[in-house]
Order: structure tokens, then sequence, then C-alpha cells
């Protein structure tokens, strides 16, 4: 019997092929799956380098988040003196806020030493492009 499509309920192994079953095809909705509020919602194109190692690489593409409000280990898109960065936020055992970078080469911002310094939303989805 011929495989059929998987549907929006299937889940693919990464690793050895699995026997095909009985999938049904079924539409998906990406902005049901991928958009929680749709008036607060954006999605960014990243530049650089600095989230790598979080899986957010140059080109890609975030989906970001403007209802949330971000706490300790979120993602988040931060403006800082009129730019924005693309950065984990954290808070040290001092109430500190830092904007830390996936990515050894980079250093951690501490939020406090910016005067203009906002968080523009959270990063709920990363998009990136394989091939």
């Amino acid at each position: 019997m011929p495989a059929q499509y998987p549907s929006s309920e299937t889940t693919v192994p990464a690793g050895f092929p699995s026997p095909a079953q009985d999938y049904t095809a079924t539409s998906i909705d990406l902005n049901h799956i991928l958009i929680k509020d749709k008036t607060a919602t954006y999605i960014l194109r990243v530049s650089g380098h600095s989230m790598i190692d979080a899986g957010i690489s140059d080109g890609g593409e975030i989906i970001v988040d403007r209802s949330i409000t971000p706490t300790h280990g979120n993602i988040v898109v931060a403006a800082l003196a009129g730019e924005f960065t693309v950065k984990r936020f954290e808070i040290d055992h001092h109430g500190k806020g830092w904007l830390v970078p996936a990515n050894p080469d980079y250093s951690p911002i501490p939020s406090e030493e910016e005067a203009d310094f906002l968080i523009f939303g959270v990063v709920t989805r990363c998009i990136h492009h394989v091939y």
C-alpha cells in the first residue's frame, strides 16, 4: 500500500526511517500553530551570529510576542540606545538584568548601564532555512 501524506498530528522520526502508516492529509495553519496573539506578534529577520548556539542564525526569522512579560531565561528582542538586539534575558542574584549572547565570541551586556533600554518582546519561535 502506498504511503499517504502525514497529518499535522504526525511526528516524523529524524533517525532511521519508520514504516509508513495510514496517515491522512490535513491542512496546517501555521498562524494558529506559531502565533498566540496576532495583535502583539512580529516576525523579524536576524542578522549576526551572537545567538548561534541557541539555534538562531544569521538570516533566519524569529517570532516575537510583545504580550509576554519577559522573565529570567527568555530570549528577547531588546532596544539598546535605539538599536535592536536579540539576546537571552538573565537576572543575576543581585536583581541586575543582563542580555546574554549564545556565542562565546560575544560579551554579556548589563541592561542597567544603558540609559535607553527597553525589552521589545519575547522570542517564541525561530524559523531557519535548511537549504
